[in-house]
């Protein structure tokens, strides 16, 4: 990879814009500006926004917790982000996803032995990710076990994790540190 292009900006270097929005994030989150936050906290308010938005999404969309965690992994294969996948990996695991399952979305294939709820969320985020849609069948499925919130959540996980990805795709932000324990993302062949 390429020199990183928008990498954290040194606290001494923030404007008061930047700093008031980096205290309302870590007083939110609890943690500091990092990642796609970092690269966004060049606009404050897309950040903050940004944030306001994964906090449901992240933290209490309807959708069980291993299979959130799922859709989260498939965006990363699918932007092939492999900061967002490194996290996500861990929470996916920790969530309950088997590592088999994550194991072949992060090989690009489509995993055996999923839990119906799993599958049908694959399927319908695969979909949308690569056809930039999803079947009558596709849909009916995940309505059936999602209903309309459901079916909206899981649109939203994959349209934020694809913003995200997409911010850290241009910055060239690196994989956190914790990547050597996570297995990493192969690039799809140009």
């Amino acid at each position: 990879m390429s020199a990183e292009r928008l990498p954290p900006i040194a606290d001494v270097d923030l404007n008061e814009e930047q700093k008031e929005a980096a205290a309302a994030f870590q007083q939110g989150r609890g943690y500091a500006v990092h990642g796609p936050f970092a690269v966004m906290l060049r606009s404050p308010e897309v950040m903050l926004r940004a944030k306001a938005v994964g906090d449901y999404l992240r933290f209490r969309n309807v959708l069980p917790k291993r299979v959130s965690e799922m859709v989260i992994l498939i965006t990363a294969r699918e932007w092939t982000q492999q900061f967002e996948w490194t996290y996500h990996y861990r929470y996916a695991m920790e969530a309950g996803l088997s590592p088999a399952v994550a194991d072949a979305i992060g090989e690009g294939r489509s995993p055996d032995g999923m839990a119906e709820d799993e599958a049908a969320a694959h399927a319908f985020a695969t979909e949308l990710h690569q056809r930039r849609s999803v079947s009558d069948t596709t849909y009916a499925r995940a309505l059936a076990l999602f209903g309309e919130r459901g079916v909206i959540d899981l649109t939203g996980l994959c349209g934020y994790y694809s913003m995200l990805a997409m911010m850290m795709n241009v910055a060239r932000t690196p994989a956190p540190a914790e990547a050597a324990d996570v297995k990493a993302l192969v690039k799809f062949p140009s």
